[in-house]
C-alpha cells in the first residue's frame, strides 16, 4: 500500500510541477516530510518496485476526472546515448491541454514505429480502461 501511495503521489506532484526531475517532484508530494524524505521514497521506490506499467495506466485512468470520450496522442521519441539506441512509442490522454503518457513502449530500433506497435498502444489503454 506504500508503495501505491507513493506512486499516487509522484503522478499529483508530476501534474503540479510539469517536469521528470526527482527533487522538484519531492517538492511538490501533498505530505508533511521533508523534500530531502519525499526524495528518498522517490529514489527507493524507482530502484526497488518493478513497477506494471498496465498497473499505472489503470491507475492514472482513474486519476483524471473525466471518464471519456478521450482525445489520445501518440508521440515518438529516439535518441542515441553512446551504442545505444533509446526509442519510445508513448500514447497519452489529453486532458486540460497536458497530455497524459498512459501507455508506453520501449523500441529496441531506430525509426519510426509501424502500425502493429501502434495498435498494441491502444490495445494495452483499452485493457487499462476496462
Amino acid at each position: 500500500m506504500a508503495r501505491i501511495k507513493a506512486m499516487s503521489m509522484m503522478i499529483c506532484a508530476l501534474c503540479k510541477v510539469q517536469r521528470i526531475a526527482y527533487t522538484r517532484l519531492a517538492s511538490a508530494f501533498d505530505s508533511n516530510a521533508y523534500a530531502s524524505s519525499s526524495l528518498r521514497r522517490i529514489q527507493r521506490l524507482i530502484a526497488e518496485c518493478v513497477i506494471n506499467t498496465d498497473l499505472i495506466a489503470r491507475l492514472i485512468l482513474k486519476l483524471i476526472p473525466v471518464k471519456g470520450p478521450y482525445s489520445l496522442s501518440m508521440d515518438r521519441t529516439n535518441w542515441k546515448f553512446s551504442n545505444t539506441n533509446i526509442n519510445i512509442l508513448t500514447l497519452g490522454i489529453i486532458y486540460e491541454g497536458m497530455a497524459f503518457p498512459i501507455v508506453f513502449k520501449m523500441m529496441d530500433k531506430r525509426g519510426n514505429s509501424n502500425t502493429e506497435e501502434r495498435m498494441e498502444l491502444i490495445r494495452r489503454t483499452l485493457r487499462a480502461g476496462t
